[in-house]
């Protein structure tokens, strides 16, 4: 997606604390303009008083949904239907769901078949079927920027330290199998190349292991070579190295 990108922004207020709502918005501007953002909930609970007080400051659209019956989540249902006429009856470039239920993943997976990125925001407790079905997911305790009720943490995002890293077999292979798809002859990739693959395969972001850059994350893994040419990054496995 590009900055001319349009983007629908579908909120699960049940399942998002409103006091990061500017964080989300701050990190799909880096992708697109939100032009449709709405949150799904019913306003009458006092759960979502903490919500009611940011509509407005970000043009937020309320979607009332009452509990018909109880033990249902109608809102998950009200979203997903609104998601439905979106796809087909707007001209959009990617979705961003907002919450930390994997009732969507079915949702997610179906935007994605018809081509469309899909962005995810949530908590540490999201399930990992909507977090890899994701595009890109982010998880909002590694996301530093504070939302409008809420101070600005002083303790950086918990980062994963090179031991826990190199533990980690699903990065390492990710980070292999990108540097091997985007390496010249003599094994060296291009860091963009490398993190472009790994995203076409699934939903990273090396904020996730509490890192900023890639360049951050793998410098401290450890297990990869790092050359520095004027202003770009190459990496080549040290395995290839050796051989």
């Amino acid at each position: 997606m590009t900055q001319e990108s349009h983007i629908a922004l579908l909120i699960d207020a049940d399942n998002c604390p409103a006091s990061k709502i500017e964080v989300i918005l701050d990190e799909l501007a880096k992708y697109g303009v939100t032009n449709i953002r709405r949150a799904y909930g019913n306003w009458k609970s006092p759960g979502l008083k903490s919500w009611e007080q940011v509509l407005h400051e970000f043009a937020i659209q309320p979607i009332q949904q009452f509990a018909y019956t109880k033990g249902k989540n109608a809102t998950d249902a009200a979203m997903i239907i609104d998601a439905m006429d979106l796809l087909y009856g707007q001209e959009l470039d990617g979705f961003c769901i907002a919450s930390s239920d994997s009732d969507f993943t079915p949702l997610v997976m179906r935007i994605r078949a018809n081509g469309l990125k899909v962005l995810g925001f949530g908590e540490k407790k999201t399930p990992m079927p909507f977090v890899n079905a994701c595009s890109k997911f982010l998880y909002l305790e590694n996301l530093d920027i504070a939302g409008p009720s809420e101070e600005k943490s002083e303790e950086p995002p918990e980062r994963k330290n090179a031991k826990e890293l190199r533990g980690d077999a699903k990065l390492v292979t990710l980070l292999r199998s990108g540097i091997e798809a985007a390496a010249d002859d003599d094994g060296w990739a291009a860091l963009g190349g490398v993190g472009s693959h790994i995203g076409n395969q699934t939903s990273f972001d090396p904020r996730n292991y509490g890192y900023r850059k890639l360049s951050d994350l793998v410098s401290e893994i450890g297990l990869f070579e790092i050359r520095k040419v004027s202003n770009h990054i190459y990496l080549r496995d040290r395995k290839a190295g050796k051989k």
